[in-house]
Formats: C-alpha cells, sequence, structure tokens
C-alpha cells in the first residue's frame, strides 16, 4: 500500500476564514405563506401595511365609558353610569357614548366614540342596568390608542434577520399572507468507499453502512438548509469526479466523505485540483487532520475524513459557520460559555490543535471523546472545547472556554 506525505498544514483558524471567505451566499429566493417562513432570512425589510390596532381597542373585559364622567368620584361619593349596550369584538356601538354612559366591553372590542377609558369588571360596582365608580378613572386607561403596536410603514422584519414566531405574528397582523425570503442552502454529499452499503441494504463481506450522508444531512437540515443524498461511490477517481461534477450544478456545496488522506485509494488530492482551485489539503487539527477543499465557480467542495466522529466533530467547527454563510446568518452559530471540566482529559503534545467533544450536565463539563472511528463519542455531545497547541492537558477543576451546540445540533445541558 503507497502512502504521501501532507504537504503543508494549515492551522483550524485559518482553514474556517478561507471557507467562509470562499462561501457564496445563496442569491436564489422565493416566496412562502407564514406558516412556512420561521428561520427563514428575508430578502428586504418588509414594512406595516396597515397600523395595529387599526382602530381603539380594549385590552381587558370592562365597561368603557367618558373619563370625565368619573371626575371627582370618591368611595364616600361614588358616580353611577348607566349602562347603555355592550361590545364584543367582533362588532362596534351603533353611536356615540354620552355623558355618564357605559357599555360593557369584550377584550379587543373597539371603543365606542365619545369613550377614552375602561374600567375592569374586578374593580366596578355592577348593579341592575348601573355601575358605580368610587375613584377617578384616567383617560387612556386599558385601552390600546390607533397604530400604538405599530404604524403604518414600521419595519415588521428585517433583511438578513431569520423570521422568528414574533414577526410573523406581527406580519400576520397587518394582513400580510407571504413573505419573500432566501432559497435554502442545498447541500449534496457523496460518500465513496469499496466498503459503504447504504442503510436497509444488505452487507456484503467485510462491509459496513455507511452513516456519514445521513449525520451531515441531520447538520444540514437542523441549518435550514436542504441535503442531497447521493449514493456511496466506489473508490474509482473517475467516478468520484463524475459524481462530483454531476453534483456541483444543483447544488452550493458539495461535501464528501472519505478519501481524503493520503493512502493509495484516497483520490481527493488527485481530484479536486481538476475540479476546481485547491484552497488546502491537510489541517492542523485532530481529529480531522486529511481535510481539503477546493472552489469552482463560487462553489465550494469539502473532502472530509471518513470516519465519523472525525466528519461530525469537523461539522461543529468548519461546517457551521460556512452553512451559516450560504444562508444569510450571522456568525458561527455556538455560543462560548466558561465550564469546570469534572474529569481530566490527556493532550498529546504537538502543532495540532485538538477538538474535545464534550457534554455540558449539571453545571460541570464532561469529555465524551473514545476515539474518532466511534460515533457514540459525539451521541451526548451538546458543546465542544478546542485546546491550541501548547495549551495543554486538561486537568479536572480546569475551567476552559466551550462552544454550546444550538439544539437540535446538542442536546440541551442538563440544569445545575
Amino acid at each position: 500500500m503507497r502512502m504521501r506525505p501532507f504537504g503543508r498544514l494549515i492551522s483550524l483558524d485559518q482553514a474556517v476564514a478561507q471557507l467562509v471567505r470562499a462561501a457564496r451566499p445563496v442569491r436564489a429566493t422565493e416566496e412562502v405563506l407564514l406558516e412556512d417562513a420561521v428561520g427563514r432570512v428575508p430578502v428586504r425589510t418588509v414594512r406595516a401595511r396597515t397600523p395595529v390596532p387599526p382602530f381603539p381597542r380594549a385590552t381587558w373585559d370592562g365597561y368603557a365609558f367618558r373619563s370625565r364622567s368619573t371626575r371627582g368620584a370618591r368611595p364616600d361619593r361614588p358616580r353611577n353610569l348607566r349602562i347603555v349596550g355592550e361590545v364584543f369584538a367582533e362588532r362596534a356601538f351603533p353611536r356615540a357614548l354620552g355623558p355618564d354612559e357605559a357599555v360593557a366591553i369584550a377584550t379587543g372590542g373597539a371603543i365606542p366614540r365619545g369613550a377614552d377609558t375602561v374600567q375592569i369588571f374586578e374593580e366596578a360596582a355592577v348593579g341592575k342596568g348601573w355601575i358605580t365608580i368610587r375613584a377617578y378613572v384616567p383617560p387612556g386607561e386599558r385601552l390600546a390608542r390607533i397604530g400604538e403596536d405599530y404604524r403604518r410603514g414600521t419595519p415588521l422584519a428585517e433583511a438578513g434577520r431569520p423570521l422568528g414566531p414574533a414577526a410573523i405574528g406581527a406580519l400576520a397582523s397587518t394582513g400580510i399572507r407571504r413573505v419573500r425570503v432566501y432559497r435554502k442552502p442545498r447541500v449534496a454529499m457523496i460518500p465513496n468507499g469499496n466498503e459503504l452499503v447504504v442503510p436497509g441494504g444488505k452487507l456484503g463481506p467485510h462491509q459496513i453502512f455507511e452513516s456519514n450522508n445521513l449525520v451531515l444531512g441531520a447538520l444540514v437540515r437542523a441549518l435550514g438548509g436542504v441535503p442531497i443524498l447521493v449514493p456511496p461511490v466506489v473508490d474509482d477517481p473517475r467516478k468520484i469526479e463524475s459524481a462530483i461534477r454531476r453534483q456541483l450544478p444543483r447544488a452550493d456545496l458539495v461535501l464528501l466523505t472519505g478519501g481524503s488522506s493520503v493512502g493509495e485509494r484516497d483520490y481527493l488530492p488527485q481530484i479536486l485540483p481538476r475540479v476546481g482551485k485547491l484552497l488546502f489539503h491537510g489541517i492542523a487539527v485532530r481529529p480531522g487532520k486529511p481535510t481539503l477543499a477546493a472552489v469552482r465557480g463560487g462553489r465550494l467542495v469539502i473532502g472530509m475524513p471518513g470516519h465519523p466522529t472525525s466528519c461530525l466533530a469537523n461539522g461543529f467547527w468548519m461546517l457551521l459557520p460556512v452553512l451559516r454563510r450560504l444562508g444569510h446568518l450571522p456568525g458561527p452559530g455556538t455560543i462560548p460559555l466558561e465550564v469546570r471540566f469534572a474529569a481530566a482529559y490527556p493532550i498529546a503534545p504537538g502543532a495540532l490543535a485538538t477538538v474535545v467533544p464534550v457534554r455540558l450536565a449539571e453545571g460541570w463539563a464532561h469529555p465524551t471523546f473514545h476515539g474518532s472511528h466511534a460515533i457514540t463519542s459525539l451521541t451526548d455531545a451538546n458543546a465542544y472545547l478546542i485546546v491550541r497547541p501548547g495549551e495543554g492537558s486538561i486537568r479536572r477543576g480546569d475551567r476552559r472556554r466551550v462552544e454550546l451546540l444550538p439544539e437540535p445540533i446538542g442536546p440541551a445541558p442538563l440544569p445545575k
């Protein structure tokens, strides 16, 4: 078996910077219904078509009347107001309200003309056809004026800012049904290896089920992308290159797993320079050293290790910022936290950074890594630590900065 040496390794930070710089945010757009818009990124700022509320309305169940009708009211000299009707949310009172008159009003009901305040039911003494008020009720109590929530033209959804439930509610309340957003990034995943079989298929001697496609596909989907799962390609450089070229026109990013190292059947170092401009081959990090990347026409092609843990660990620190950039989302997508380690973890000396997956639980960080070949190293991980060259091993009780993974990428930390 022939082996080829790595060239110059670039640092973890250099690799991320090059990939993010080369990643071209998706330009294509589409209109989606509001019910499908959560997490999507608006192309332009969307403004209110109407003021909200569009008419003065009650914010509590109670009685609407003229404030000045209660002027001078006190416990020993109350004011009596005659109840002349009622208003529900779907209809208005037919006339202007006169002095010393009141109407029962439901939350959301239109304030009658002439009324300017509301007394809630609990604070009004009700008699037969009358309410008794024992204190002055100033104007504007328990009601919302026209445009008090927002006026016509108010920005409700900012361009480039993902839509959350509140923004969707604001758009709906001004009558908007659809919103133009950026298309979701499409990510093609191509595993290669003679030993790989799609889950559900029949294993031959010494074959294994391919899992990286589903792992990376879940990561892509969790970040709002659309995974394109390509069946495993055998170790044939022509077939691998053909698979890459077929996916480049339809995908915004192409990910390959396996075949990225320096072994006799690791063909990606030969293929990627033919496909596009090679950015790098080899990162000074463990796991994930044999990663390489090229760019063609603004589309990235990244070759990742075939070991499941190496592949997903690379996904945490490398793919998250790339996928977020493609989808017009800012930042790396992780949350930095300083935590105390519950157990020691040895770090091999040398010039490589080390990615340590950890599980945050009850205020402590627990290292979970037990081999780059074992996906169970990451099943409980909800954060990771990057140990830079020279920072040394982790001791029990050490405080280190970790990167918390968002749900559903990482399970939520257990409370203290």
